[in-house]
């Protein structure tokens, strides 16, 4: 059963920052949620339709001492954007960090992919991608600086049969994380893409997806605390050098 919370432990190498987390209230969402408040930042929760998970993620965070609350948002709506991000900063002052983690996940046939499935699956990865770093942004250069971590995929290169639509999204997050890199990185923002393997999380409430660690050089599949966890790093100090990046976090899946 794949674990809610980050690994590496309580620390203060977050203290100050406040941290916007889409589609963090279940799987890779909420580990990373529970990690970045390990780190000591406060934590935006945001979902569009999980509010139980949201709920309960919210109050963890809380009963370990940290800071966090839920906003409920579907990101591919540029007003609903702008208004969850105007009440994070109400709240906590500031947006520091942003991860970009929403997704939907939909294996069709090519052929059998109507528009308007296409276009879902743009409208949360790309479309909700430029409405938060729109809306963000102009809070991270006002503090001096920021983190932005988009969360691909391993077939963002290698491509995935009846998953068209979602190798192309990724894709284009891919091409969004290096282009805002060298465009803001003079600005002391920093952008970089997390690409998990295949995870063992949980797709709907109560039903574990597994996947087949066959291929896999380690030998299993990822847990969502191991992606929450180098997500931490990668908003942390100790990555201060790194921007433009795409790091595989797969078991050896893949290698480029």
């Amino acid at each position: 059963m794949a674990t809610s919370t980050g690994s590496v432990g309580p620390g203060n190498e977050l203290a100050g920052k406040v941290a916007l987390v889409t589609g963090g209230a279940r799987n890779i969402g909420a580990a990373t949620s529970a990690a970045l408040a390990q780190g000591g930042a406060a934590v935006a929760v945001n979902t569009r339709a999980s509010k139980e998970d949201g709920e309960r993620i919210v109050q963890e965070i809380r009963s370990a001492g940290g800071q966090a609350e839920l906003y409920l948002a579907d990101i591919a709506n540029a007003d609903a954007v702008k208004s969850m991000v105007d009440a994070v900063i109400q709240r906590f002052g500031k947006v520091d960090i942003l991860v970009l983690n929403a997704s939907v996940r939909k294996e069709t046939p090519f052929l059998d992919i109507s528009f308007e499935e296409w276009r879902g699956i743009m409208g949360i990865s790309l479309d909700g991608s430029f409405h938060l770093v729109k809306a963000c942004l102009p809070s991270m250069l006002k503090a001096g600086g920021g983190n932005i971590v988009m969360l691909g995929g391993t077939q963002a290169l290698s491509g995935a049969r009846n998953r068209v639509h979602g190798s192309v999204a990724k894709h284009g997050m891919v091409g969004m994380t290096r282009a805002l890199a060298r465009e803001f990185a003079d600005r002391n923002v920093r952008v970089n893409c997390v690409a998990p393997g295949r995870m063992d999380t949980q797709r709907a409430a109560g039903r574990t997806v597994g996947g087949d660690p066959k291929g896999i050089p380690m030998g299993r599949l990822g847990e969502p605390r191991e992606i929450a966890d180098t997500v931490r790093f990668l908003c942390g100090p100790g990555a201060s050098y790194i921007t433009g990046q795409l790091l595989y976090v797969n078991g050896g899946l893949v290698m480029y």
